[in-house]
């Protein structure tokens, strides 16, 4: 797939979603039902399995890897609502359920289910999206806060058909153009008992497997990760590509023969390496324990954070040297360094990219306690 995605590059940033033609080759892949259950017609594959689709398709175009890792995640929520829902929702073979985030949403209880309202923002893959999902805060209708019997709150996300929502147009951005990550929004939206679910929440989970003793988090995680270390790895490669027949201006000597050259991609390859082997290191060793204990320890969790987040900067950092010693050349937007540098610094700065999880890991190493909204 990765010459179909770099071919389409131009067009999936031109029209800020992924074309019919990508969708078509990206469904038949079967690219977005990696992590859904097999019961379902999944692949559940292992983590790190996964992150490796990902990376691979983030060779040829990150928007692509994107989408796929974001429907990906939200597919895990087959895990945990009952199995006709699941086919209803993920069943076909271009069913895909997309989400957001949304502050200040919420949802009210009514006879057979709830009533939502509220606006969810950054939904990637939206614009081919089947279904759309609604995580939000749960309330009694006078009031008063929902809470689970464990005595935490209860939030519960309501999923609905993507024609349910308003949708606005709303991204106009720097890279990941051709994710779509639009604006949904409804208000007083009826949605059945059936058809909400509490995730990751363990007295509902329908499924033995042991990927869903992970949750999402990780997932997501570990896929855009290896969206970014896809996005480094083709930045890299073309520029050794570059380096091998270019001369600088005003000198007849090769790029190759230039030691600052070769030593910086000696460098960058090591560091690109590493970042790799360490977040597959620890997505194997977190599906080594939880095959041996059955869940996913807080130390393992500390680890794909660590890792993931390393990768993400790593990759982001490679790009930008990468980026300046291809000189004018890469300014260009008919060369395959431009877009690239937008995607990188898109990814870096999502949520998984926060510099700040390195203070989480390192409280956690000094004995503290982490907080554990981003494990």
């Amino acid at each position: 797939m990765i010459p179909l995605l770099r071919k389409a590059a131009d067009r999936i940033d031109a029209a800020n979603e992924l074309p019919g033609d990508v969708l078509d080759a990206m469904f038949e892949a079967r690219m977005f039902k990696l992590l859904l259950p097999r019961s379902l017609g999944g692949a559940e594959l292992m983590p790190v399995e996964y992150v490796q689709c990902v990376e691979a398709i983030a060779e040829g175009d990150a928007s692509a890897a994107w989408c796929m890792n974001q429907g990906s995640g939200c597919s895990m929520a087959a895990a945990y609502v009952d199995p006709a829902v699941a086919w209803e929702v993920w069943g076909g073979p271009r069913d895909v359920l997309a989400w957001g985030q949304g502050p200040g949403a919420k949802t009210i209880r009514a006879p057979g289910g709830w009533t939502v309202h509220g606006s969810w923002t950054f939904a990637s893959g939206s614009r081919h999206a089947t279904w759309l999902g609604a995580m939000c805060p749960s309330f009694e209708a006078d009031g008063t806060a929902c809470v689970r019997p464990d005595g935490k709150p209860w939030e519960r996300t309501p999923l609905f058909r993507r024609d349910k929502a308003k949708i606005d147009d709303v991204w106009g951005v720097l890279g990941l153009r051709g994710t779509g990550s639009d604006t949904y929004s409804v208000d007083g939206l009826f949605v059945d008992e059936a058809h909400t679910v509490t995730r990751e929440y363990p007295p509902e989970r329908r499924e033995d497997g042991f990927l869903y003793r992970f949750q999402s988090m990780q997932l997501y995680a570990g896929g855009f990760s290896s969206v970014a270390l896809g996005v480094a790895r083709a930045m890299l490669d073309a520029f050794i590509a570059l380096a091998k027949t270019k001369s600088q201006a005003w000198s007849s000597e090769k790029m190759r023969d230039n030691q600052a050259i070769q030593n910086l991609i000696g460098y960058w390859e090591a560091v690109w390496k590493a970042a790799r082997a360490g977040l597959h290191q620890s997505l194997r060793a977190a599906w080594d324990d939880v095959v041996a204990t059955g869940e996913l320890s807080l130390a393992q969790k500390i680890e794909i954070r660590q890792a993931t987040t390393y990768a993400i900067h790593a990759s982001r950092d490679l790009c930008h040297a990468i980026f300046h010693e291809a000189g004018s050349t890469a300014i260009f937007n008919n060369q395959p360094f431009e877009r690239r540098l937008r995607d990188i610094n898109s990814v870096s700065q999502q949520t998984q990219g926060r510099r700040t999880h390195f203070e989480t890991i390192g409280l956690y190493r000094l004995g503290g306690e982490p907080d554990m909204k981003w494990l």
